[in-house]
């Protein structure tokens, strides 16, 4: 990325965002969602988005395999290179070969997405009989059932051909996000998408998702974008993180760089608002104030409002990101008061 945020694609990327922009055209008028965010993912590559809700996140993530509802939403500019292919060009027929058999999404909230009238194992044969026909193979070449029923038992779904014939309605949170990854990453994706996989999941079930998601990246040799507003998720699965406010990018690098020095203001109060074990005493610090409207974004920095460093430069004049080491990036003009 140079000092513009620019994307210059790599041939180590899989996923090169460049410049993105996305608007949303409502009753009320245009909606600025996503303001040139560029980001590139590498083979193998853990990147975490994190963010308030209503930052982005999840329409970034939807932009890139086209899935963002096309009466509204309008590219306003930029581009997405899968492998160099920019998708933004790409017409239905191809991005449909992608979706599920090279870049694979897990939505969040599994208690409302599946359809409560298909069995779980309809979903998982679905995705193979996609991931079949993109790669030539025929029904009488292998057994699709019995792929489906052992990737519900590697998941670790005890009685896996009994889960396989239920409903969403006869299964636990757990279970239905279970399979959901299943139906991701069945087809082989060399990209795993993931939207706030544990939504709603209580803590025990929480952990096992991620071990689960984290063992099959490690396995299957995947790389993972991982959309949360839980900096502690995001740190435990991702080598680096990229901070999203209100449609933009204001600092992003690697783990260490990010959680060990974090420079933005935001990201900073994003830390600070998360407890710590072993500090009762410690006063949890929110962020005052709230999102602005982008209907009408603010014509400096989109953070501005609720920073105690803002000055009239930033409310007149937008932050682009700039380098601050080898793997550390931050949109802000009072960088060098980040250990104030």
């Amino acid at each position: 990325m140079t000092a513009s945020g620019h994307i210059e694609p790599s041939s180590k990327s899989l996923l090169s965002i460049d410049r993105l922009s996305v608007n949303f055209h409502t009753f009320e008028g245009k909606v600025s969602v996503l303001d040139e965010i560029s980001l590139a993912i590498a083979s193998g590559e853990s990147v975490g988005i994190v963010g308030e809700t209503g930052c982005g996140k999840s329409v970034l993530a939807k932009s890139v395999l086209g899935l963002l509802p096309s009466r509204t939403a309008r590219y306003a500019g930029g581009g997405i290179l899968w492998k160099g292919e920019n998708l933004l060009r790409a017409p239905q027929r191809r991005l449909r070969r992608i979706r599920g058999a090279e870049i694979g999404m897990v939505f969040q909230d599994p208690m409302t997405f599946l359809d409560p009238l298909y069995t779980a194992g309809s979903y998982l044969l679905e995705a193979i009989v996609h991931r079949d026909e993109v790669n030539g193979r025929t029904s009488a070449s292998h057994d699709r059932r019995g792929e489906a029923i052992a990737l519900l038992g590697r998941l670790g779904l005890a009685d896996p051909e009994r889960i396989f014939d239920s409903y969403p309605g006869q299964l636990s949170g757990g279970m239905r996000q279970r399979i959901l990854i299943a139906a991701a990453i069945v087809g082989r994706p060399r990209l795993l998408i993931a939207d706030e996989p544990t939504t709603a999941l209580d803590v025990t079930v929480q952990a096992q998702i991620l071990h689960m998601i984290s063992d099959l990246l490690t396995g299957d040799e995947m790389s993972l974008m991982l959309i949360s507003h839980d900096l502690g998720v995001i740190a435990s699965m991702c080598q680096r993180i990229v901070v999203m406010y209100a449609g933009t990018i204001v600092e992003s690098g690697s783990k260490a760089a990010v959680l060990a020095n974090p420079v933005h203001p935001y990201t900073r109060g994003l830390i600070n608002a998360v407890p710590r074990l072993g500090y009762p005493q410690r006063t949890i610090k929110g962020i005052p104030g709230q999102i602005p409207n982008l209907l009408k974004p603010p014509q400096g920095c989109r953070f501005a409002a609720r920073c105690a460093l803002a000055d009239s430069r930033c409310r007149t004049e937008a932050p682009t990101l700039e380098r601050r080491g080898v793997s550390h990036e931050v949109a802000c003009f009072h960088a060098e008061h980040a250990d104030a």
